[in-house]
């Protein structure tokens, strides 16, 4: 069975990311809030991935909050010249923890000056607008407000690009009507498909799309078939996981999450699994109805 081949870059914002990149959302505390137990492992997981190659950073300021741009800031500043920062606005923090929406223009433009003054920056690269939803889902509703006051900050200078995150095909098509989207950030892995025509659209597009919680988030994927294939492999389930992204569609970036070194080292070795046409067809079944779990 020959072996399917994918590119190990995609364009992002005017710039060549590698696919592979990095979530700093799991360098918060528990619940993404507060300070990481153990500041110098999170600071070398930074750097670890930067030297590793990695080119593509995904943040907030929300994360925390404050907390992972900071680490960021003192990790990596001043940044590598080919190193895309992508942060979002859209949400704040209770003091309980509690992720609030914080869709009002006022509530953007800080979203924008916080992730600024944290990540040490006079222009954020790329800025997802994240849409709440149904938190973890998007829900349809006009979002041309929102949109059109990250535009209004892009024009002033404060950033260079807009991406969308947890927002549905309807609402991708009204915020382009507004201003260029570069990448959409949703709900996707192995098991969750549902953007699954939405990917192959934005390919089309030379959108990128960058999946949130491709390792299951808060619940990880688990799956006999999934577990079969990788000891098969004599890898992990979750890098086979993370690799079937890869052969899923060529503008799939990842931005898997984790505060070990140990675990950055095996999700980015994920994305040298070579995967074979015979394999990818067992992995997809997975996601189908009545797919094997």
């Amino acid at each position: 069975m020959s072996n399917f081949t994918v590119s190990d870059t995609f364009p992002l914002a005017g710039r060549t990311v590698r696919r592979m990149g990095y979530g700093a959302m799991q360098l918060a505390g528990p619940g993404v809030f507060g300070p990481p137990k153990d500041r110098d492992a999170a600071l070398a997981v930074l750097r670890e991935a930067v030297a590793a190659g990695v080119n593509h950073i995904d943040t907030s300021d929300f994360y925390g909050p404050h907390i992972t741009n900071q680490l960021i800031r003192e990790a990596l500043h001043p940044y590598p010249d080919d190193l895309v920062i992508v942060t979002k606005v859209g949400a704040i923090r209770g003091g309980d923890g509690a992720w609030l929406p914080a869709f009002e223009p006022a509530d953007i433009e800080r979203g924008v000056h916080d992730n600024l003054r944290n990540l040490g920056l006079d222009v954020l690269e790329v800025v997802n607008m994240r849409i709440m939803g149904s938190v973890h889902a998007p829900s349809e509703g006009s979002i041309e407000k929102q949109v059109t006051s990250l535009a209004e900050l892009q024009q002033r200078g404060l950033v260079r690009h807009i991406g969308l995150s947890n927002v549905t095909a309807a609402q991708i098509a009204e915020a382009r009507r507004i201003t260029e989207i570069v990448c959409v950030q949703n709900h996707y892995n192995l098991v969750h498909r549902d953007d699954d025509a939405l990917i192959d659209d934005l390919a089309g597009k030379g959108i990128a799309y960058v999946p949130f919680f491709p390792l299951g988030g808060f619940t990880p994927l688990q799956s006999s078939a999934l577990s079969g294939i990788a000891q098969t492999l004599d890898v992990t389930p979750m890098q086979v996981a993370l690799a079937w992204l890869l052969y899923r569609a060529p503008n799939i970036l990842l931005i898997p999450g984790t505060s070990s070194t140990g675990h950055l080292r095996e999700n980015l070795q994920a994305g040298r699994l070579k995967l074979t046409g015979e394999v990818l067809d067992e992995l997809n079944a997975i996601g189908k109805p009545g797919g094997e779990v």
